[in-house]
């Protein structure tokens, strides 16, 4: 091999490594997770979303699927209702949240005031 074409193979092998790792780079960036807290404002179970109100009035709108851990609750957000307090780790994903594990803690709360 001539200096040149080792020259040509080792640009190639570094343009190959950089590209593999901007690309994982924004693979793991897409998997932040965020938690929040707050009351369910409304829930449509068909649509399987839920509106939770935090404690400084901002609304988020949450999607679940049926990868989603529930915690304190029936499977599926059946035991969800307006009202209930809940704590809501999330994903954004295409620009929605998109629920990884959501917990009931309205009776945590409840069993704290007694």
């Amino acid at each position: 091999m001539s200096i040149s074409v080792k020259v040509r193979v080792a640009i190639f092998c570094l343009f190959a490594f950089v590209a593999v790792v901007g690309w994982q780079g924004t693979a793991m960036a897409d998997d932040v997770t965020h938690r929040i807290s707050g009351f369910v404002k409304h829930v449509d179970h068909d649509a399987r979303t839920m509106v939770v109100k935090t404690a400084d009035g901002t609304e988020h709108t949450i999607k679940w699927t049926g990868d989603t851990a529930w915690e304190g609750t029936k499977e599926s957000g059946k035991g969800i209702e307006e009202g209930t307090k809940v704590s809501v780790k999330y994903t954004e994903k295409g620009g929605d949240k998109v629920a990884v594990g959501v917990k009931d803690i309205s009776k945590d709360t409840a069993k704290a005031v007694k």
